[in-house]
């Protein structure tokens, strides 16, 4: 008789424990990114509420923003560095294809040499993040779990493309998941719509070097991105409250990512929020963020007071691939 393999189980439940956030010091106006695209400060709100924007100096990297923000998750949820036994970073801007960005940022962060990785889901890559570390905790593979959302996409954006200049910025969030007496992170609900992989992208680098050399900058198909997320995006945001057994009335807080004002208003009024539930707007003055945009909005409405302990959450992430995912959450 051959032998059976022991498996482990973990938390029944699992929820975040601690929310942290960085934000680079330099603030960018329409008006010094105007210029360059033969645009205006009105187009640009207009077009996606955007205001301002933060960039990152030269001084700071994908893993020191993302280090800040990790250790302003562990003080909130009054967690040691050592306790952590895993790090899952989303990003598409960490230049260094390989080493993982979080293997660095685990070691800056003092930890005992947990499970490190990155993930590259562009903008939807901190709610597949969080996907990841709920199963993880009720799994067993590890206890807390740092999930992180990181982007300098400045690095990678073309100041002179009308169609990107404006939009992308840089900033990095974080949250710890840990063990629950309750359920506070609901079930996933996420996918991937590859016919339309070319809408967002970098070049293959084979064909920047054959062109001499450059940086691999980000392009899109706005109006196809637009009107897939602005359609498409509200049916996966009722799907996630249907799996949790929430209603939109039951609802206190929507964050989806800080894309484009327009398909948040769009995604709202699809899903019949009430007036009562408060929206994240971080967009206006932190721009498009990526994988970093969850986790920065939900930081921003915890400090202004709009996300208040033990409120619902519905989450909501889309971007290249086409990737999504989303989930209903408790906030810590």
């Amino acid at each position: 008789m051959s032998a059976t393999i022991r498996t482990e189980t973990g938390s029944t439940h699992a929820a975040f424990l601690g929310v942290g956030a960085y934000r680079p010091s330099r603030l960018v106006p329409n008006s010094e990114v105007v210029d360059a695209i033969d645009s205006s400060d009105e187009w640009i709100q207009q077009r996606s509420g955007i205001k301002t924007r933060r960039f990152a100096g030269e001084d700071e990297t994908v893993v020191s923003m993302a280090v800040a923000a990790s250790q302003k998750a562990l003080d909130a949820a009054g967690i040691d560095a050592q306790q952590v036994d895993a790090v899952i970073v989303a990003t598409i801007s960490h230049l260094i294809q390989t080493p993982s960005a979080a293997t660095a940022i685990a070691h800056a962060l003092g930890t005992a040499q947990p499970a490190a990785f990155d993930i590259s889901a562009a903008c939807a890559g901190f709610c597949h993040g969080v996907a990841l570390a709920n199963d993880m905790v009720r799994g067993g593979s590890a206890r807390h779990v740092l999930v992180i959302g990181v982007e300098k996409l400045s690095d990678i954006t073309d100041p002179t493309d009308r169609g990107t200049a404006f939009i992308f910025a840089d900033g990095a969030g974080a949250v710890v998941v840990g063990p629950s007496d309750s359920p506070g992170i609901g079930p996933v609900v996420w996918g991937s719509d590859g016919e339309h992989y070319d809408h967002i992208r970098t070049p293959d680098w084979r064909d920047i070097l054959a062109a001499g050399g450059g940086m691999p900058n980000l392009s899109m198909k706005g109006n196809e991105v637009f009107r897939w997320a602005s359609y498409g995006m509200a049916k996966v945001a009722q799907q996630a409250l249907d799996r949790a057994g929430i209603t939109a009335d039951q609802l206190d807080v929507f964050v989806p990512h800080q894309a484009n004002n327009r398909i948040t208003d769009t995604m709202a009024r699809a899903l019949r929020l009430p007036d009562t539930v408060r929206i994240a707007r971080d967009i206006i003055d932190a721009g498009n963020t990526s994988a970093a945009s969850i986790p920065l909005a939900l930081d921003r409405m915890i400090a202004d007071g709009e996300a208040k302990s033990g409120d619902l959450a519905l989450l909501i992430a889309f971007g290249a691939g086409l990737a999504y995912a989303a989930q209903v959450v408790t906030v810590p």
